[in-house]
């Protein structure tokens, strides 16, 4: 059952008559440490092992001076480059313009089976897909490929489970397995790509016609923390953004790296220089809340995500998002909204755009979405106090594809 608990006087007021309800985990048994708090995991289970080194983990040179090493010539790694970045292919018989002897061998080499498809789910009108892949070691992940007007986005998973121990997301459920390798955070954009060639995303844009005939944006939303794989993910960043055949050619302003507030790592990547968009998971604008909504507030409170969010855009000239998942009675009520607008005014304006998104279910739990009419007060007081606030869409809920859903079930 949920817990309810009466309103204190700083939260009491005409506006805040609605209970209070607490996050408690429903249909699962939330790890807990010897301290009393939801257990975090940021690194991967020990001895756990990653998979053979691809093509995607190297530079164009790194790659030449592999071949070379096998006694290859160096030069052959500019073609497989092009096959796998700009064909999306790792078949050898696609391979005409290497020698016919040496394809087997080149390919073998350097495209090891990194993701194989278990599950595909499909909406209705065919244009947002769920991939469920099982990688060497049987992990499962998911991924979810979704076209829109203009552009076509994948959400990519960057951990074997999560280690955040959020209570109301389906991943969170399964723990930390492991880190997933840059490759394999690369290859669910490739085989994205492969499929859309295919013909397999429907939907059209605004002239009716498939207006992207590949992903154009990335959104590290899927399953794991983003900034716990900090490495592996930026080296993935790369490879997306270097130009063909080194990688893929996208533009850094179309990937998106979320995180429930890994301060030290947000500060990290502010230095990076590169103008990838950048988004906070907040849940809650206060500590009290927030502490047992999103975990790792034990170790970095929300006023230190915050800074680190706006230092984030002081350094880069980039828009942060605010991601808030609206639960209702839990984190919907006014009063919050408009902590949430002070504290971000505090920081200055223009530098934030909030994207409240309706919660989405999963197994096992009761906790819902907000009313509409009280989404839509959430949103009018934030756009009312000057900071700019869109409703987001709820892609792929029917599919179990949308946030917060992503559970790798088979």
């Amino acid at each position: 059952m949920r817990r309810m608990t009466s309103q204190t006087p700083s939260t009491a007021g005409p506006n805040r008559a609605r209970p209070q309800v607490r996050p408690t985990p429903e249909g699962w048994k939330q790890p807990m440490g010897p301290d009393g708090r939801p257990q975090l995991q940021f690194a991967q289970k020990p001895r756990v092992s990653q998979p053979p080194v691809h093509l995607a983990d190297l530079t164009l040179a790194e790659r030449q001076e592999k071949l070379k090493g096998m006694g290859l010539q160096g030069f052959r790694a500019k073609q497989l480059s092009v096959h796998y970045f700009q064909h999306f292919t790792t078949d050898p018989a696609k391979m005409t313009d290497l020698p016919a002897a040496q394809r087997e061998e080149l390919a073998e080499a350097m495209f090891p089976t990194l993701l194989t498809e278990v599950k595909r789910l499909v909406t209705d009108n065919g244009d947002t897909i769920k991939f469920l892949w099982r990688l060497f070691d049987g992990s499962l992940v998911e991924s979810v490929l979704m076209r829109y007007p203009g552009r076509v986005t994948l959400c990519v998973s960057s951990q074997c489970g999560c280690g955040m121990n959020c209570p109301f997301c389906a991943t969170g459920q399964n723990g930390l397995t492991r880190n997933m390798s840059a490759a394999e955070i690369l290859d669910q954009i490739v085989q994205a790509n492969r499929v859309i060639a295919e013909g397999g995303l429907k939907g059209s844009g605004r002239d009716g016609v498939h207006d992207a005939e590949r992903v154009t944006n990335i959104v590290f939303m899927g399953m794991g923390e983003p900034l716990a794989n900090y490495k592996r993910v930026m080296s993935a960043v790369h490879r997306m953004i270097d130009e063909a055949p080194e990688g893929l050619g996208m533009s850094a302003r179309g990937i998106t790296v979320s995180t429930v507030g890994l301060v030290p790592a947000i500060n990290k990547l502010a230095d990076e220089d590169i103008p990838i968009t950048f988004a906070l998971s907040l849940h809650a604008p206060d500590d009290e809340l927030r502490d047992d909504l999103i975990p790792v507030n034990s170790r970095w409170k929300a006023d230190e995500a915050i800074d680190a969010a706006y230092n984030y855009y002081r350094k880069t000239g980039r828009r942060v998002s605010i991601e808030y998942a609206l639960i209702k009675d839990m984190n919907d009520h006014p009063w919050r909204a408009a902590l949430l607008a002070k504290k971000l005014n505090a920081r200055g304006r223009g530098w934030v755009h909030v994207n409240p998104i309706p919660l989405n279910p999963t197994p096992g739990s009761i906790w819902t979405s907000s009313e509409p009419e009280v989404m839509q007060e959430f949103l009018d007081i934030l756009n009312d106090a000057g900071v700019p606030t869109t409703l987001r869409d709820t892609r792929g809920k029917e599919i179990d594809g949308a946030c917060g859903q992503l559970a790798a079930a088979e």
